[in-house]
């Protein structure tokens, strides 16, 4: 089973950018769809962006399409979210996990403890 783990988090001012990483290890990814998630304080957990295994789909929620761009480096293991003109509406735990190559919003792997992103007004 990969193990994943997110870092890159951290405090920002709105229009801000930030770029996660999500490192894997325990087995290869290099044929896993991989997805970002994220949980905001007191919310469900929603769907970020998505991207195939070899790159060539990517797939993003309509609230950070244009400004959020989700890429991947097999050789590394290892997922990334940059993240552009931040919003404080954009403040939550980011998770990245394993997710269906058919459908990038389904999770179906396990899950690493985050990272913190806060965008301050």
């Amino acid at each position: 089973q990969v193990q994943l783990v997110e870092s890159g988090g951290g405090l920002v001012q709105a229009g801000g950018s930030l770029r996660l990483s999500c490192v894997a290890s325990g087995r290869t990814f290099s044929y896993d769809s991989m997805g970002w998630f994220r949980r905001a304080p007191g919310k469900e957990c929603e769907f970020v962006a998505g991207i195939t295994w070899t790159g060539g789909t990517t797939y993003y929620s309509d609230s950070v399409k244009g400004r959020f761009t989700v890429s991947r480096d097999n050789a590394k293991n290892t997922v990334y979210l940059q993240m552009n003109s931040l919003k404080p509406e954009d403040t939550a735990d980011y998770y990245c996990t394993v997710v269906r190559s058919k459908n990038l919003t389904r999770p179906v792997g396990s899950w690493g403890l985050g990272t913190q992103v806060t965008v301050s007004t």
